[in-house]
């Protein structure tokens, strides 16, 4: 079995294939998904603090339909930050 951690792994191996512009471009992709992942954690908070209570066995009407609107602007939110990623990929190719 390989170790994860070892400098021969195989995950080196694309890194080296990649030309300078690509790995700029590939920083910056991951940046933006890890900035996506942030607004959904924070998101998911707000939605949790705002519409909970007290956790108990079963949600009350009230719970149930302030999550299912939370939900709903998650889903138009996501919507909207995927398409204008879209267009900012397509300007920068």
């Amino acid at each position: 079995m390989t170790d994860l951690f070892n400098s021969s792994s195989n995950f080196d191996a694309p890194a080296k294939d990649l030309t300078n512009e690509e790995l700029k471009e590939f920083i910056m992709v991951e940046q933006q998904k890890a900035q996506l992942n942030a607004r959904v954690r924070e998101f998911s908070d707000l939605c949790w603090d705002r519409c909970i209570d007290k956790p108990s066995n079963k949600l009350d009407g009230r719970t149930e339909t302030c999550l299912n609107n939370c939900v709903n602007r998650f889903i138009d939110v996501s919507l909207l930050i995927t398409s204008r990623f879209a267009q900012m990929m397509q300007k920068n190719a």
